[in-house]
């Protein structure tokens, strides 16, 4: 067994390394892990492990280390857990290491919740696996949709709901940065199907073909342009960046047209997130786990379930029209993976899938 380590204050610096299994005592389970995707998103849990305990759900040994957590399918090779058996199929957090050992508690046809004490208190969506089989939502024809988009679309989803539903005033235009990461886009295509709000696009120059081509936005703009930016309306910032002289430059661009702000994560994340004084609103930060507690206490959590799933499958046929799940297997093919991650290499219109 091995383990893909990141050091936690230089992402750049990763290593494999051996792993011993140990007996695996009753009432846990190991699971193998077969593939799972690779984006931004994942640079975002390592820049906030610490701040949002991201590197706690898989703890390394020496704590200057961290793996941090994706999304993919795991199959169980080993179990000492009733009603869990060898063979079954779950998608969930994942850490990049062959195996993975689980505490499942709650266990029944849908999944189970992994009730290790490391885990306690942390956020129950990230602790949740799905059973294959007892998924209405799971197609395997579009396996590599699921594992790069159900997590980033989820966020993008209740985004969505949160300036749409919830909000108040609701916008009637919505900027987005970072607009061709794949949770931003999975917004977009969530208020173009909603309809009646306009979104525009900031990006870097070489992203512009690439939004334009997708049809998510009515409108595209590089960075260097927010300084001078025009809205239609009420207008919310949705920021996936995490740039301040950007978030900034979109404040004082815009006003009392501005009515609401939101941080989502940092996809700039090597930049100075030093906080600079702006005029109201203030930036909130946006914690999906924090929302959709809330929301399913309103409307109940088969509800959000219901309306969250029949959003999801249309994007994921939508999404094949802009992104191409790209394919790789091995150590060294998962290291050269992150670094491009890092460094903001991979290609928009591209998705990685890896295998170990």
């Amino acid at each position: 067994m091995s383990d893909f380590l990141i050091r936690r204050d230089d992402l750049r610096e990763t290593r494999w390394v051996p792993a011993d299994l140990p007996a695996l005592p009753d009432g846990a389970a190991r699971l193998k892990v077969d593939k799972f995707a690779l984006t931004a998103n994942n640079v975002t849990y390592a820049t906030f492990g610490e701040q949002m305990k991201y590197w706690d759900f898989f703890p390394a040994a020496d704590p200057a280390d961290g793996r941090v957590p994706v999304w993919g399918f795991a199959t169980v090779v080993e179990s000492k857990v009733e009603h869990l058996k060898e063979g079954e199929r779950f998608y969930g957090y994942l850490p990049i290491s062959e195996h993975f050992d689980v505490q499942p508690v709650n266990v029944g046809k849908h999944g189970f919740l992994d009730g290790a004490a490391h885990r306690q208190g942390l956020a129950p969506i990230y602790n949740t696996y799905i059973n294959t089989a007892g998924d209405p939502s799971y197609d395997a024809a579009l396996e590599d949709q699921q594992m790069l988009f159900r997590p980033l679309f989820t966020t993008g989803w209740m985004i969505d709901d949160c300036l749409m539903e919830t909000g108040d005033p609701v916008p009637e235009t919505v900027v987005i940065s970072s607009a061709s990461s794949k949770t931003a886009m999975a917004l977009a295509h969530c208020l173009k199907v909603r309809g009646g709000v306009d979104t525009i696009a900031l990006t870097s120059p070489g992203n512009v073909a690439f939004l334009k081509k997708t049809g998510l936005y009515a409108r595209v703009q590089t960075y260097d342009d927010a300084d001078d930016l025009h809205t239609r309306g009420l207008t919310a910032f949705v920021d996936f960046l995490g740039r301040p002289t950007l978030t900034a430059d979109i404040h004082n661009a815009l006003k009392d047209r501005l009515v609401r702000s939101l941080i989502i994560g940092a996809t700039d994340w090597e930049g100075d997130r030093s906080p600079i004084a702006l005029p109201d609103p203030q930036p909130e930060f946006f914690f999906v786990p924090t929302y959709a507690a809330e929301r399913a206490a309103t409307l109940g959590g088969a509800e959000i379930n219901r309306r969250l799933g029949a959003a999801l499958k249309s994007f994921y046929a939508a999404s094949k029209s802009f992104v191409t799940p790209k394919h790789a297997k091995g150590a060294k093919a998962i290291a050269k993976a992150w670094d491009q991650t890092v460094d903001a290499k991979v290609s928009p219109s591209e998705g990685l899938i890896l295998s170990i």
